[in-house]
């Protein structure tokens, strides 16, 4: 993975990452719990967003709000299946969304 953010010149924008190579696979919570913990920050502090089940799942395992994109591998139906806080439909449609709720907390009520 960071020979990827480094080649994309995207390093700068993540303070932490991880792939299933150094942590339990989705739809394990260790992933997400491993990050917060590393960043200080709790679960309605973070947002997982996704393109397959298993994103949103590892997201309400981590009791983590989640926001499914449907631009990606999984179609809507399972997505939805997940209860995710929104489905985007495209790339510019998250920075706007993301706007709309900064400030608030990302797990649902």
């Amino acid at each position: 993975m960071s020979r990827a953010l480094a080649e994309s010149q995207l390093t700068t924008l993540f303070h932490s990452t991880r792939c299933a190579d150094e942590t339990s696979s989705k739809p394990n919570p260790q992933m997400l719990q491993e990050i917060m913990d590393e960043l200080g920050i709790q679960p309605n502090q973070t947002l997982m967003i996704g393109d397959t089940q298993y994103d949103l799942q590892m997201a309400h395992n981590a009791g983590v709000g989640s926001v499914a994109v449907s631009y990606g591998v999984h179609d809507k139906t399972l997505l939805f299946a997940c209860n995710p806080l929104i489905c985007i439909d495209s790339l510019p449609a998250l920075p706007a969304w993301l706007h709309s709720v900064q400030g608030t907390p990302c797990t649902p009520e």
